[in-house]
């Protein structure tokens, strides 16, 4: 089983103004953000819109992040409720030799961990070469993971169940099974967990704070002060007041109009709440 360590962007997708993903530009900003400090990028995470993403989008852009020089360092995430296309989506992946998901349990329907179990049982069934970090996200799946769950899993899959990105919080604090890869879903969490022995963490804010989080990260294990913690646990704090895509692409959009197009529901947000954030991050002296 092989670990997943380090300052992990869930990494936004821009779209053109017909509401269809570009591709270069949304390689282009995964690439900065490892150019930025991230030690690799999860591609169609939440924080990505891969839940209102068409499949044949996700594959064009497989197929072309595949040619960047970053390729190794990035995770795909697949967003997607039926068993099949995700099933479909890791095949079309490893063909292109990407190894490394992010799966989360369907949403919407109501279930178990027997049921859950059953869910990755039946994918890794079908998949030979497949590296699964569990995706712990209860607000949008409506399924909370247990410790116990995981712990099957593991102990049914050992070279697939290689981590979990905790954004329920629950598992970060009480799993300890070795060789496993412990990313909370948060920079609220990241010094907390690297002393308690966690792998780093996969965000949605990393977007904008690659930088910052990577000090932290380096700081924690080169044994220095913490000078940066401060700021970095602040400037998530002021996300955290506000739907976190549309927080980012609302920041993102000062600096390029691309990140304007968002896929209904989702929204920039409004004027009142576009000025709170703004007002929030510059009293914090923050830029990225």
């Amino acid at each position: 089983m092989s670990k997943i360590n380090g300052i992990y962007a869930a990494s936004v997708s821009i779209l053109d103004e017909n509401l269809k993903l570009d591709i270069n530009k949304t390689i282009r900003h995964a690439e900065n953000l490892i150019k930025s400090g991230c030690h690799g990028v999860v591609i169609f995470g939440s924080t990505g819109q891969s839940q209102l993403i068409s499949l044949e989008e996700k594959f064009e852009l497989i197929q072309n992040i595949s040619k960047s020089i970053f390729k190794d360092k990035f995770i795909i995430g697949t967003g997607l409720n039926s068993l099949q296309d995700t099933i479909s989506l890791i095949k079309i992946s490893n063909s292109y030799n990407f190894n490394n998901f992010l799966i989360m349990p369907p949403a919407y329907y109501m279930y178990e961990d027997k049921d859950v179990i059953r869910f990755y049982i039946k994918l890794i069934e079908k998949l030979s070469n497949c590296k699964i970090i569990l995706y712990n996200f209860e607000k949008l799946s409506g399924y909370k993971f247990s410790k116990e769950s995981v712990e099957k899993l593991v102990s049914l899959f050992p070279e697939n169940i290689i981590g979990v990105k905790d954004s329920s919080y629950n598992l970060f604090e009480h799993l300890k099974l070795k060789n496993f890869s412990i990313l909370p879903g948060s920079e609220l969490k990241l010094l907390k967990g690297l002393e308690i022995g966690c792998s780093g963490i996969i965000t949605a804010t990393c977007n904008v704070t690659a930088s910052l989080s990577r000090k932290v990260y380096d700081d924690f294990f080169n044994q220095k002060e913490q000078l940066y913690n401060d700021k970095l646990c602040n400037v998530r704090l002021a996300f955290d007041k506000f739907n976190l895509i549309s927080g980012l692409h609302t920041l993102l959009s000062e600096k390029d109009d691309s990140f304007k197009n968002m896929l209904p529901p989702l929204d920039l947000l409004n004027d009142i709440n576009k000025k709170k954030l703004l007002d929030d991050l510059k009293k914090l002296n923050f830029n990225y």
